[in-house]
C-alpha cells in the first residue's frame, strides 16, 4: 500500500535543528534512552573484562589457573573500566583536540601495558604504544573535526536560513 512522503516545508515535513542532515531527514533513534544509558555503563565493563582475561593470560605464559592470576585479572579489568569511565568524563570537557589525544594516550597505554607483559623489549613496547596512540589521536581529530564542522554548519543553516529571489 503507498502512502504519500510529506516534503520539506509542508506541516508534517519540516524537520529543522541539529540532526537533521542536508535532506532534511533525522535518522530514527531505535533504542530509548535507558538501553544508551545501560550500553554507556556496560560497554567499558565487557571490554574490560576481555582485557583482563587478556592481560591474566599474557601474565601465565600458557602455565595453569591460579588465585592470584585471577586476582590480577580482576583487579586489571577494575582499573580498565574506572579509567574508562574518567577519561570519557574529562574528554568530554575538552575541545575536540584535547579529547583526540586523551582517548589516544588511553588506547596507547591499555596496548603498552599488555604489550609489555610478554616479554618484549621496551623500547618495542614504547614504540609500537606510541604510534597506536598516534593513529587513534589523529583518527579522532579528523572524525571529530569534521562532525562537530558539520553540525555547527547545520546550525547556522538554521539560525539564518539564506533567502533567495527578489527584495
Amino acid at each position: 500500500m503507498a502512502h504519500a512522503v510529506p516534503t520539506r516545508g509542508t506541516s508534517t515535513g519540516a524537520r529543522t535543528g541539529p540532526g537533521t542532515g542536508a535532506s532534511g531527514h533525522t535518522p530514527p533513534d531505535v533504542f530509548g534512552a535507558r538501553t544508551h544509558l545501560l550500553a554507556k555503563w556496560a560497554m567499558p565493563l565487557a571490554i574490560g573484562l576481555v582485557y583482563g582475561y587478556w592481560a591474566a593470560s599474557i601474565r601465565r605464559h600458557g602455565g595453569p589457573i591460579t588465585g592470584w592470576n585471577l586476582l590480577f585479572g580482576f583487579m586489571t579489568v577494575l582499573a580498565f573500566a574506572i579509567l574508562w569511565y574518567v577519561v570519557r568524563a574529562v574528554a568530554d570537557r575538552l575541545p575536540r583536540e584535547g579529547h583526540a589525544v586523551l582517548w589516544g594516550a588511553f588506547a596507547g597505554s591499555a596496548l603498552g601495558f599488555l604489550y609489555s607483559g610478554s616479554g618484549v623489549a621496551m623500547f618495542t613496547c614504547v614504540l609500537v604504544s606510541l604510534l597506536l596512540a598516534a593513529a587513534v589521536a589523529a583518527g579522532l581529530y579528523y572524525h571529530y573535526a569534521t562532525h562537530q564542522d558539520a553540525e555547527e554548519a547545520r546550525t547556522a543553516r538554521t539560525r539564518n536560513p539564506v533567502r533567495t529571489g527578489t527584495t
